[in-house]
């Protein structure tokens, strides 16, 4: 499957299986998010989804080739960028209310993530696709700033949560272009996915299992570890679709195309958690979406 994914990069074959993977990871991070949503610590319910990651992803290394040596360095980075990422999301989920800072930490990152592409891997832009990517994440902001005026919560607070939620914006923008650089470097991509997930969960278990401890009150471990399994799941096609997308075809299009998650997940809330949308909501939906299919259609 490996030299087969490899002998489609680059060609219109390659781009339209990029397409598939990168709405199946906005799918899958937005069901991601629905299951953060709920009544777990963000840091314990981190660090369950890293021990199913890490326990998951054993048997995924030792079935890979392993990596060239070249590589180690290069998984050193990446531990260090993707922790930094999710030490600032769970201090925005901390702060803030989810439906305020997730769409900012969406938004932020589809136009930096292309503004890199264009300068790293050299990838072109028409005007189109420029105006594509500044409506989608102008919409995912807009959608941020129209959550803010109906949330009943400390500003103060707000305003930490969405300084930490921008932060994490540019993380994702970062983490997506150092991690399609690194999937084209090994011949083989799933060896770089099979220890990406195993060496970025290392992490917060430990970060996780000191809070618990320091808790007055400790959830049921049960329940959280459940959580923690759903989402190490999601977390395989969320954040390996996208990946792949990048190997397949350009990193600007997939970065994209994943952030209409933002669309995924009003329709989750909507359609399973009974949500209350409304015609604003919407209208930035529709917007987000445009802003999309303006990026795939514009290309010269």
């Amino acid at each position: 499957m490996s030299e087969w994914l490899t002998s489609i990069a680059e060609t219109p074959e390659g781009a339209r299986l990029a397409i598939i993977l990168a709405l199946m990871s906005a799918v899958a991070h937005a069901s991601f998010g629905a299951l953060q949503k709920g009544r777990h610590d963000p840091w314990l319910t981190r660090g369950a989804i890293d021990i199913w990651l890490a326990v998951l992803s054993v048997p995924l290394v030792m079935l890979v080739p392993f990596p060239e040596p070249q590589l180690w360095p290069v998984f050193a980075g990446m531990i260090v960028i993707h922790f930094i990422y999710k030490l600032t999301v769970a201090l925005a989920y901390q702060q803030a209310a989810y439906t305020v800072v997730y769409p900012v930490l969406r938004g932020t990152g589809p136009l930096v993530t292309v503004g890199a592409a264009a300068l790293i891997f050299n990838e072109h832009y028409t005007l189109v696709q420029w105006l594509g990517v500044g409506l989608l994440s102008g919409s995912i902001l807009a959608l941020s700033g129209l959550n803010w005026r109906h949330a009943h919560l400390d500003r103060s607070a707000m305003q930490k949560g969405l300084l930490w939620a921008f932060a994490g914006g540019l993380m994702v923008a970062l983490y997506t272009t150092y991690d399609a650089w690194g999937i084209r470097l090994p011949k083989d991509p799933f060896t770089f996915l099979a220890w990406f997930f195993f060496l970025t969960a290392l992490d917060f278990p430990l970060l996780a299992w000191l809070r618990w401890r320091r808790l007055a009150t400790r959830p049921a471990l049960s329940p959280l570890l459940t959580r923690g399994f759903i989402g190490a799941l999601i977390a395989y096609v969320s954040f390996g679709g996208v990946m792949l997308a990048t190997r397949l075809d350009r990193v600007g299009d997939a970065a994209v195309l994943r952030e209409t998650s933002t669309v995924f997940a009003a329709a989750i809330g909507w359609l399973v958690l009974g949500e209350t949308v409304g015609w604003r909501r919407g209208g930035l939906m529709a917007l987000i979406a445009a802003g999309a299919v303006l990026v795939e259609v514009g290309a010269a």
